[in-house]
């Protein structure tokens, strides 16, 4: 009896214990199973999302393909337009629509159309680039302004640009803008610092800028 007794006991206990807690701890097992379906469910979104961008990116670039060049498509020059808008509109802050800004940068410089491209470098540049991405862009930006007739502003734009893996192509730039000014020793000092960080001989135009420069020096 004293045995039943006890187990009784047991059982009233389990019985309490359930009525004063069983409902929180319900609950508690509902919040993480909804924790865990909806990071889930977020994920796929993600997935989803960026599987969308990837597509409407490539066929991005596709367009221009055909768009640009001897056979100016003006039929899929506006189907780059229309994509690039969508991946703008869309899916901005992902890598896709900053790229997409930079092709279509190149397309306006292409169809001289200075400003757009601008424009388009500039949106890149607001819409958390990587620091490549920053780097490429800000270089682009630069060429386009110096092309505009404003090197100080190109210099100034470039002299504060982290190197990151652009060594080459940023000082072969700075040596271009310096050259523009007329600044013939910064233009040759930043030519060698390019020249220098190439790991082969594979810049002919770059050794070619040096050498010129040598020649008008002696």
């Amino acid at each position: 009896m004293a045995e039943l007794r006890t187990e009784e006991e047991q059982v009233q206990a389990l019985k309490a214990w359930w009525d004063e807690n069983g409902k929180s701890l319900l609950l508690g097992i509902a919040v993480a199973l909804a924790a865990v379906l909806g990071w889930k469910g977020w994920q796929q979104q993600q997935a989803t999302h960026a599987d969308n961008a990837s597509i409407l990116y490539q066929n991005l670039l596709d367009s221009v393909v055909g768009a640009i060049g001897p056979q100016q498509d003006e039929a899929k020059l506006a189907t780059a337009n229309h994509l690039h808008d969508q991946l703008k509109a869309d899916y901005e802050g992902t890598a896709y629509a900053n790229y997409a800004a930079l092709i279509m940068a190149r397309v306006a410089v292409d169809q001289g159309e200075l400003t757009k491209a601008v424009a388009e470098l500039d949106w890149a540049l607001a819409n958390q680039p990587t620091e490549s991405m920053f780097i490429l862009a800000t270089m682009r930006k630069a060429r386009i302004l110096a092309d505009q007739g404003d090197v100080e502003k190109s210099l100034s734009l470039v002299s504060s640009l982290p190197v990151g893996g652009y060594a080459v192509s940023l000082n072969e730039l700075k040596g271009d803008l310096f050259l523009l000014k007329g600044d013939i020793e910064l233009a040759r000092q930043s030519y060698q610092k390019a020249f220098d960080a190439t790991t082969a001989n594979n810049r002919p135009v770059l050794e070619m800028k040096l050498n010129d420069l040598a020649a008008e020096g002696s």
